[in-house]
């Protein structure tokens, strides 16, 4: 269907030719200007600035090819067909080089073709001009992404905890290196009496956005609840596994499509003593002492799928030194081995070699310098001796 808005600059020197060609595309809808030759066809293309151009290439004054080439600097979107008799080779392919988007030989039997090609053109001009629109949007909203992921990473990070930290007898540090822009992990640790040292460890299904959200859900809940204990006055009564059954309770609720694996503990300065729980959670925390490293016991299954889920609590006394690390399980990617059994089996002894500190134990998973991993990586650095 012809494009009845578009106008149409016909250049012949031939005034027959001229003149049929104008006539029959007026009589298809078009608006049709008319020059004899190029000079006088690239003062009206300044002036009218039409949709298309029609041009021989032999003409006075100034010839088709060098008027295409100054179209095109001019307006490099308005196509150019080239309607010539010269019938030589060089010509047409020179103008096509240049910029034409269609060449018809004189003379043409049936002007239908030349409408053809016509529209043709016209819908490659609409169509680029679409493409170029919606990469504008495109890129608006690319931008406007950006904005949020912003804003994401940074209400992330402002809710991650001090590191290092130091309290007590006990050093905190920890490390996320996310896989996108904002992190499906996420480490919390905080003192809840003068004696006691609550921390986590959470991977979260799935990457990005969603997945972060999702940690937000869980620093909520896990305020929440905290404050409702100390409302009461037993703050002090927290334990992990009760924690952790509200917490699957909360992400089961929220609908958001989301499961996490955790591991929650409870250091208790007084006794020396860890309380902890396992939320399906691998690699489990790996505790050192005396150059020996171990994983600690526990299993419990994924946070946020079954609403029957009970999780335990396991206690144990802390040696007099010992440092405890927890990891998310896009740490096991970097390691060497053929399989996951040979990578946790490297894993306590990797940690025990090289648990002075975290900058330390980053250096030997060759984790300082990396930015970006496949996977979200999470590590919680804590030690500890008895007061």
């Amino acid at each position: 269907m012809s494009n009845t808005h578009a106008t149409l600059l016909v250049i012949d020197d031939d005034s027959v030719v001229r003149a049929s060609i104008a006539a029959y595309l007026e009589d298809s809808g078009y608006t049709v200007l008319q020059a004899i030759d190029g000079v006088e066809g690239l003062a009206v293309f300044e002036k009218e600035q039409p949709d298309l151009v029609i041009c021989d290439l032999r003409m006075p004054k100034l010839g088709g090819i060098e008027l295409i080439r100054k179209i095109v600097e001019i307006s490099s979107q308005t196509p150019v067909i080239v309607v010539s008799g010269a019938g030589v080779m060089n010509d047409a392919v020179e103008a096509l080089r240049l910029g034409a988007a269609d060449y018809l030989i004189k003379p043409i039997e049936d002007l239908a073709v030349l409408e053809h090609s016509i529209e043709r053109s016209l819908e490659r001009v609409k169509l680029a001009k679409e493409n170029l629109q919606y990469q504008l949007q495109l890129q608006e909203s690319l931008n406007l992404l950006q904005e949020d992921q912003d804003a994401g990473h940074r209400a992330q990070m402002n809710m991650l905890p001090e590191t290092p930290w130091d309290t007590g007898g006990l050093h905190f540090s920890h490390k996320i290196i996310p896989s996108l822009y904002l992190s499906g992990d996420f480490i919390d640790y905080f003192r809840i009496d003068d004696d006691k040292v609550f921390f986590y460890l959470a991977d979260v299904s799935g990457h990005g956005a969603s997945s972060a959200f999702a940690t937000i859900l869980l620093k909520f809940i896990t305020s929440r609840w905290l404050y409702k204990l100390h409302r009461k006055g037993i703050a002090n009564e927290l334990k992990p596994s009760i924690l952790l059954s509200h917490i699957n309770k909360g992400l089961i609720n929220s609908k958001i499509g989301k499961h996490v694996t955790m591991v929650l503990g409870i250091i208790d300065e007084a006794t020396n003593t860890l309380t902890y729980t396992i939320g399906g959670h691998l690699p489990l925390p790996v505790l050192c002492s005396e150059g020996k490293g171990s994983y600690l016991e526990g299993s419990g299954k994924v946070v946020g799928l079954f609403e029957d889920a009970i999780f335990e609590d396991i206690k144990i006394v802390l040696p007099m030194n010992y440092t405890l690390t927890l990891l998310s399980d896009g740490v096991l990617e970097l390691l060497p081995g053929n399989d996951l059994k040979e990578k946790e089996t490297l894993l306590p002894n990797l940690i025990a070699a090289h648990n002075d500190s975290l900058e330390s134990l980053l250096k030997a998973l060759k984790l300082t310098d990396l930015e970006t991993s496949p996977d979200d990586i999470s590590l919680l650095f804590i030690r500890g001796s008895a007061l």
